[in-house]
């Protein structure tokens, strides 16, 4: 259930379609956002009483999909005017539909096109970023590399590590030579 009953949508948009007041003045006096009061009136003016009452859950079909991203195209129509032409329960749903559009098109839209994430192993993402950054290099050569950069690693480790015991040794030296 949602957080407000009809009866209170309801009558914070016959409120406002009254005339006495603002969009503003109207939420405050019914304590309840002014977005979702907009999202209220929308509903309200395209589909009535039925474009208030609270909606279940629903799964959109492709068909109903590309049109409202067609609509949305054509017509310059925003998210949320879209959601409520076509009934839909959350505008901002709209948003991501588009986002799956475009990056996969009509295709991306269908219910079970992004199907069950799997749990990627290390080695499935190493090889999948290699394969996404372009690099055809195999797996053998990818330890290759990888053996070679942590043996270089190592060197530098003690190179440091020598160039520092020699520098406190030079300073010990020095400060027994002024004591001396």
């Amino acid at each position: 259930m949602g957080k407000y009953t009809e009866q209170a949508k309801l009558a914070a948009v016959r409120d406002y379609r009254s005339g006495e007041g603002g969009l503003k003045a109207i939420a405050q006096r019914h304590n309840v956002d002014v977005s979702s009061l907009r999202q209220w009136i929308a509903g309200y003016r395209t589909h009535g009483e039925a474009g208030v009452v609270e909606k279940k859950r629903e799964f959109y079909g492709v068909e109903l999909k590309l049109s409202v991203l067609k609509r949305v195209r054509e017509e310059g129509l925003s998210h949320r005017q879209a959601a409520a032409l076509f009934n839909i329960r959350r505008f901002n749903i709209i948003g991501r539909w588009e986002q799956q559009y475009n990056e996969g098109g009509p295709e991306a839209l269908s219910w079970g096109s992004r199907g069950r994430r799997r749990k990627m192993t290390k080695n499935a993402a190493l090889q999948n970023k290699a394969q996404q950054a372009g690099d055809a290099r195999s797996h053998q050569e990818l330890l290759d590399e990888l053996h070679r950069l942590r043996m270089e690693n190592a060197y530098l480790k003690k190179l440091k590590a020598l160039v520092q015991a020699s520098e406190r040794s030079a300073r010990e030296s020095e400060r027994k030579s002024c004591l001396s």
